[in-house]
């Protein structure tokens, strides 16, 4: 790679004197960030379970792969740098027909076409397949860094339902939070505080995805790529919290050991203060949880100060009365899943609203 990765980690510490300002600047930019993650997380890999220069042990692939940490950001990534080559998850997921993508990716300086996710539907349930267009049906994303571009495809069918967008591409040598919700035939795609794309008939008809690889196929770059998340769509929001009297949420976003609520949390924040200013008499308890990694009383003590910043967001952004609100944390005490996956890791981390 042409520019270390620890050049961009000194810029940032070089730029923290200016953080505040810039994270205004974030939540400005999301103020119509319509996004909101689902209530329950349905797969999760952050390659925690891998060793460092191992090919990761879920995944198959015809180039060569291996797990690294790089020092702008935490965690493992899998660095997937063979050429023309394909990488496949081993494993089927039951994804419903409304559910929503996440994932972190990191291009190299020398990332330009960019390289494509299909999601896909296979009956085979084929641990790794070179084809460009799997399955029965699919859909294509090329992840560029100059457009975007998305092809539903039906391998009974002639042609391909193609959308594409220009908005807010991804950047080189920098940590990408690229957001894909798929809701029947709908696909709309987010990143850096806008909706990239949004195409009402991108997927053929009676799709139902339970695969996804990533293809190089005539591409010579390979970024990094950690956090795959797939959770369900946006819960009902007023009945958790009104009817049911709790609401879990995963679309609270925070970095690793920090509790400083990140923009990309506007969208699911701004969703709870509309339920609370539509019933000024609901009182909430936020509580924050963690999942088993690291010190016990660290966990906790992030787990409070994670839910006192989203009371703080609460009453600085949308106007919610500090009285109607308490906060408390449970760090690790109270996991809904077992610690000792990824995916039960993501789903231990999450805030939750319970109404008094």
């Amino acid at each position: 790679m042409k520019t270390d990765f620890l050049t961009w980690g000194l810029i940032g510490l070089l730029s923290l004197s200016n953080a505040v300002s810039a994270q205004e600047k974030g939540f400005e930019s999301y103020t119509n960030y319509d996004f909101i993650p689902g209530d329950k997380v349905l797969f999760y890999e952050d390659f925690s379970q891998d060793n460092i220069g191992d090919f990761p042990a879920l995944w198959a692939g015809n180039g060569s792969g291996e797990v690294k940490t790089v020092s702008i950001a935490d965690g493992k990534w899998f660095h997937m740098n063979g050429e023309d080559a394909v990488y496949s998850y081993t494993r089927p997921i039951d994804l419903p027909a409304n559910f929503i993508m996440e994932f972190d990716i990191i291009p190299d300086d020398e990332y330009a076409e960019g390289m494509i996710l299909i999601l896909y539907q296979e009956t085979d349930h084929r641990e790794f397949t070179e084809d460009l267009f799997p399955g029965e049906r699919g859909l294509q994303i090329t992840i560029g860094s100059e457009i975007w571009e998305t092809k539903g495809y039906d391998v009974n069918q002639d042609a391909w339902l193609e959308g594409r967008g220009s908005k807010a591409t991804v950047e080189k040598e920098k940590v990408n939070h690229v957001i894909i919700w798929l809701q029947g035939r709908r696909v709309r795609i987010y990143h850096k505080g806008e909706k990239s794309l949004d195409m009402a008939t991108n997927i053929y008809a009676g799709t139902e995805f339970n695969r996804f690889m990533f293809s190089g196929w005539d591409r010579y770059s390979w970024p990094f790529i950690s956090n795959i998340k797939f959770t369900t769509a946006a819960p009902d929001t007023r009945s958790k919290l009104v009817t049911e009297g709790k609401l879990i949420t995963y679309g609270i976003y925070f970095d690793s050991g920090k509790d400083v609520v990140k923009p990309e949390s506007y969208g699911t924040l701004n969703d709870i203060a509309k339920v609370l200013k539509e019933n000024p008499d609901i009182r909430v308890m936020i509580n924050g949880h963690t999942d088993s990694d690291g010190n016990d009383a660290m966990n906790l003590d992030l787990s409070k100060r994670r839910a006192a910043s989203v009371k703080a967001f609460l009453v600085n952004e949308f106007g919610i009365d500090e009285g109607r609100m308490e906060t408390d944390g449970k760090g690790e005490t109270e996991p809904v899943e077992n610690n000792g996956t990824p995916e039960g890791k993501a789903k231990n981390r999450r805030v939750e609203f319970v109404r008094l």
